[in-house]
């Protein structure tokens, strides 16, 4: 329903002063902050009307009002003024330099926590299983260490335990065989081209590359959803989330498990753009005080993961939005370049 701008006005007042409080707010202050000449009778009724259509809500305790999950969706959905940051302090922590991505996406988690002071997180980039080339290093008798190297200069490491005991020239020349003909393509297709090719090869070597080739495509599946989080503890010091025993042990099995979290990082993926995922309102956020604001993030115009800042419900949307934009194009920026 369209509210009138004298409803729009007393709805953004009630959210701005809650969130920078935490306390109900009653009509007498909204009849201060809001800067409308309504008499306090006027206010109430309009308080009253915005309960009835389920944006505020009265406290029992209090004869205040505070806002429903529908009440902030509204207020940053088309009442929230953003506050500009300066890009400039905060691009050298993502400068375009030559950074592994894993260092990059470990910087912008913590950048995203200390400029929010939450948390911040960031679903690492899906990997195509591509490889550029792999080591194989003997460690003993019947144990190889499997290096594996992506294109983007990430590193993965293996262990086989092999049947035969390969001398350390057997192993420079499988390696040779498969950089020379399969490197830059991912494991599954070599998995496909090997079958016909290596015939050619003696039996033992034939083993050695496709047990490569398989714990090559099981590693890159394992990394393929990493997700870094930075700053859980800032968490515990926001009241409306640590207040009781249930939402604590609610939030950190969140931060444990991270599946759920995960499916809201993989949801916002597909949509360009800051989104706000607000608790009581989003299935996808487990508790009713929090909420998470993320943003998709590319690499050569593809996107590849998502980021985010997890806080309370309560939390100042208009400082957080900037930060959480500014983040996404400096790590895409710096990931396109690397």
């Amino acid at each position: 329903m369209q509210l009138d701008n004298r409803a729009q006005t007393l709805l953004k007042a009630l959210v701005e002063r809650y969130i920078a409080d935490g306390q109900p707010v009653g009509s007498r202050a909204l009849s201060k902050i809001s800067g409308l000449d309504l008499s306090p009778a006027t206010i109430r009724n309009i308080m009253a009307d915005l309960e009835e259509l389920g944006y505020v809500a009265s406290p029992h305790t209090s004869a205040g009002r505070v806002p429903t999950p529908r009440g902030y969706r509204i207020f940053v959905d088309t009442l929230l003024t953003v506050q500009p940051i300066d890009e400039s302090a905060v691009e050298s922590t993502l400068r375009p330099q030559a950074q592994p991505p894993h260092k990059l996406i470990a910087n912008a988690a913590q950048m995203l926590s200390s400029l929010s002071q939450f948390a911040g997180v960031v679903l690492s980039p899906r990997h195509e299983s591509v490889f550029q080339q792999i080591e194989f290093l003997r460690l003993g008798e019947k144990r190889i260490l499997l290096v594996i190297v992506a294109p983007g200069g990430d590193v993965q490491n293996r262990l086989l335990l092999t049947d035969v005991d390969y001398t350390p020239s057997q192993l420079q020349q499988s390696a040779n065989f498969i950089n020379q003909h399969y490197g830059g393509l991912a494991f599954d297709e070599v998995r496909t081209r090997m079958q016909g090719e290596l015939r050619q090869l003696r039996d033992d070597m034939g083993r050695l590359m496709q047990a490569a080739v398989e714990a090559g495509s099981e590693a890159m599946a394992d990394s393929s959803d990493d997700m870094v989080i930075s700053g859980e503890r800032n968490l515990l010091s926001v009241s409306d989330l640590s207040s009781n025993m249930s939402s604590l042990r609610q939030m950190f099995d969140m931060f444990e498990q991270k599946t759920g979290l995960m499916q809201l990082l993989d949801v916002s993926s597909k949509a360009s753009g800051v989104q706000i995922f607000i608790g009581g309102e989003s299935t996808l956020v487990p508790m009713d005080e929090m909420s998470v604001v993320t943003a998709p993030y590319t690499s050569n115009g593809r996107i590849v993961g998502t980021l985010g800042v997890i806080g309370p419900t309560r939390m100042a949307y208009e400082r957080v939005i900037p930060i959480v934009d500014i983040t996404s194009r400096l790590l895409s920026n710096a990931l396109s370049h690397n």
